[in-house]
Order: C-alpha cells, then sequence, then structure tokens
C-alpha cells in the first residue's frame, strides 16, 4: 500500500474528509495551509519590523520595547517558514485532500459573518445593545425561536452584562445611544 492510500485510511478512520471529488466550493488542503504559513510569515515580518523601529537592545534601564517582541517575531518567522517549506516539500501529495466543503465552510460563514457584523456594531451601537441583536440573531437563525423569546432573552442577558461589567466589577465598557439617553 502506498504513502498516500496509507494516510488516506488512517484519516478516513478518524472521519477525515480526503475525498478527491470534492464538490463545488470544497477548498483544497494544500492551498489552505499554504495561505496560513505564509499569512503567518507576513505577520512575523511586521512584527520583527516594528520591533526594529522601537529598538531591539538594552537601554540603561532595561530592554527596549521592542526586545521582546523582535524574538517572538523571529520564532513566528522561523516556524512559517517551516510550515512554507514543509507544505511545499509536500505539495503533489496533498492534492485530492480537501480541507472543507462548501457546506462546511456555510456553517463557518453563519458565524463568522453576524460576529464580524457584531464587533464592527460596536461604536455605534454600543456592546450591549450590539450583544443583544447579535443573541436575538443566533436565537433566530439557528434556534427558532419566537418573537416573545427573541425579544426577553436577549435583552436579560444585556442587561445582566451590564450589571455584572459596569457595576459588580465596575469596568465600563462601550456604550451607544441606548445607553447615553438612559443616562449611563
Amino acid at each position: 500500500m502506498s504513502e498516500e492510500q496509507n494516510m488516506q485510511t488512517e484519516s478516513a478512520e478518524r472521519g477525515d474528509n480526503l475525498s478527491a471529488s470534492a464538490g463545488p466550493g470544497a477548498w483544497q488542503l494544500r492551498w489552505v495551509e499554504l495561505g496560513v504559513a505564509l499569512f503567518l510569515l507576513v505577520v512575523a515580518g511586521l512584527v520583527i519590523k516594528d520591533s526594529l523601529r522601537l529598538g531591539i537592545g538594552w537601554a540603561e534601564d532595561g530592554p527596549r520595547s521592542g526586545y521582546f517582541p523582535f524574538r517572538i517575531g523571529l520564532a513566528l518567522a522561523a516556524c512559517s517558514a517551516w510550515l512554507l517549506l514543509q507544505q511545499l516539500l509536500r505539495w503533489p501529495r496533498l492534492r485530492s485532500r480537501v480541507f472543507a466543503e462548501g457546506a462546511q465552510l456555510r456553517d463557518v460563514a453563519a458565524v463568522l459573518l453576524p460576529t464580524t457584523v457584531f464587533v464592527a456594531a460596536i461604536p455605534w451601537l454600543g456592546i450591549y445593545l450590539a450583544a443583544c441583536l447579535l443573541v436575538a440573531w443566533f436565537m433566530w437563525r439557528n434556534g427558532g425561536y419566537r418573537w416573545p423569546w427573541l425579544v426577553g432573552l436577549p435583552l436579560a442577558v444585556s442587561v445582566s452584562l451590564f450589571l455584572l461589567f459596569e457595576r459588580a466589577f465596575t469596568q465600563p465598557l462601550p456604550k451607544g445611544p441606548i445607553e447615553h439617553w438612559l443616562g449611563f
């Protein structure tokens, strides 16, 4: 049995998806791994560049601001370069491996996109209203809840978060127009 067949048999036993006949919208594993390795290499380069700007040596009072980030950037660059090299060496063997099918990517997008909208809405709506809308969205979209629950439970969650952070922990979080209207 060839090495690729062994890999496919072991992965099939684990439940991995290695199908060569991937459906539409499937992402090949080799492209995902290559993209992640390149992304990490770029991030490492940015960390190293900014650390050099801050200074990577020692001052009279200790290490400069870029001392530790520079070393972390070097380690990240070395690891991502190693991943990139491994990926390029295994490139032909990973031709038929599938990272994710279209349906799996849609499931990820169903969580990622609303969460991204939530984060983007915080400066304008405040974290509490944005959290209320996010919880209501997930309850409606994924849970199939009806209107009384879609109003009551997300509102209770937001009020609970407000009381926890603003009153119990005394840590102010970003507020929006509703909190300002209510005098907070």
